[in-house]
C-alpha cells in the first residue's frame, strides 16, 4: 500500500498529522504551528515557533535578488501562470544563494560534532580550523561568513545572536560559526564577518533540526517575498525593462516576438 503518515482525506473529513484539520486545526493553529506539526508530527514549543517565526522573516525579501528577478522575467513570459513564476524564483535556491543556509547547517554540524555544549573556547577554534581545513580539502566555501554588500557586518546577524540567546537557542554550533569568522582573520588575516547565513545556520544546530530545514525554511519565507514582487510586477512592471537591459548589453540580440 503506498501511504504517507502526513494526512489523508475521506468524503466526510480531511486529517492531517492525525487532527481532523475542519474541526481540530482550522481557526485553533497559525500557520507556523500548522507547518511545523505537518512536519514534524508535533506542534512546536512557543521557543521553536518564535524562532523559525523570526527565521521566515530573515528569509522574506532581499529586494532585486536573482530569486525575484527570475520570477519577475518568468511572469513578463508568462503572466497567466504566476505559479510558474514563484517556482522559477525557488529553483535559484542553491549553494550560492538562499540554499546556503543548509550547507552551512551541515558543515557546522559536522565540525561541532565532537564539541561538549560548554567546551574551552580553544577547542572550540581547533573545532573551526579542521573545519576550514575540510573545506579546503572539498574545494567548497567555507559558508557563513562574508557578503558582497554588507562588508563591514550584516545587520541581521546582532539580532539573530540576540534572539537565539533569548529563546535558548545560542550553543556551541554558534560558538562555533563565531570562532570561524575570528579564526578566518586570525590565520588569513582577512575581516569576513559572519553573514545571515551563518547565524541560521548555527540557529537550525543549535535547535537541533536537520539541515535540510534550514532550507526549507528559506524557501517557505521566500515564497511569500516572490508574490510580492509579483503582485508589484502586475501593478508597477519592470520585467521588461530588466530584458531591455540584457538587449542594451549587446547588439547581437534583437527584441523578442511580441
Amino acid at each position: 500500500m503506498v501511504k504517507t503518515e502526513i494526512g489523508y482525506t475521506t468524503p466526510e473529513r480531511i486529517t492531517v498529522r492525525g487532527k481532523d484539520l475542519a474541526n481540530e486545526l482550522l481557526g485553533q493553529v497559525d500557520f507556523v504551528d500548522m507547518m511545523l506539526m505537518t512536519i514534524f508530527g508535533h506542534l512546536p514549543s512557543a521557543a521553536e515557533k518564535t524562532m523559525v517565526n523570526h527565521i521566515l522573516v530573515t528569509a522574506c525579501d532581499h529586494g532585486l535578488t536573482p530569486s525575484a528577478m527570475s520570477a519577475r522575467l518568468t511572469y513578463l513570459g508568462a503572466p497567466e501562470a504566476m505559479q510558474a513564476a514563484v517556482a522559477a524564483g525557488l529553483l535559484g535556491a542553491g549553494s550560492v544563494f538562499l540554499g546556503t543556509t543548509q550547507n552551512c547547517a551541515e558543515i557546522l554540524a559536522a565540525g561541532g560534532a565532537g564539541l561538549a555544549p560548554e567546551a574551552p573556547q580553544e577547542e572550540v577554534d581547533a573545532a573551526a580550523r579542521a573545519l576550514m581545513a575540510a573545506s579546503r580539502e572539498k574545494k567548497q566555501p567555507i559558508y557563513g561568513i562574508g557578503h558582497p554588500i554588507h562588508i563591514d557586518g550584516d545587520p541581521r546577524v546582532p539580532t539573530l545572536r540576540r534572539l537565539a540567546r533569548e529563546l535558548g537557542y545560542y550553543g556551541k554550533h554558534w560558538r562555533l560559526m563565531e570562532a570561524v569568522q575570528r579564526v578566518f582573520l586570525q590565520d588569513k588575516g582577512k575581516n569576513l564577518p559572519m553573514n545571515a547565513v551563518g547565524a541560521v545556520g548555527a540557529i537550525i544546530c543549535d535547535m537541533g533540526l536537520d539541515p535540510m530545514i534550514a532550507r526549507g525554511l528559506m524557501l517557505v519565507g521566500r515564497a511569500g517575498g516572490l508574490v510580492a514582487h509579483l503582485y508589484e510586477e502586475r501593478q508597477d512592471p519592470i520585467g521588461q525593462q530588466l530584458w531591455d537591459l540584457v538587449l542594451a548589453q549587446d547588439p547581437r540580440n534583437v527584441a523578442p516576438a511580441r
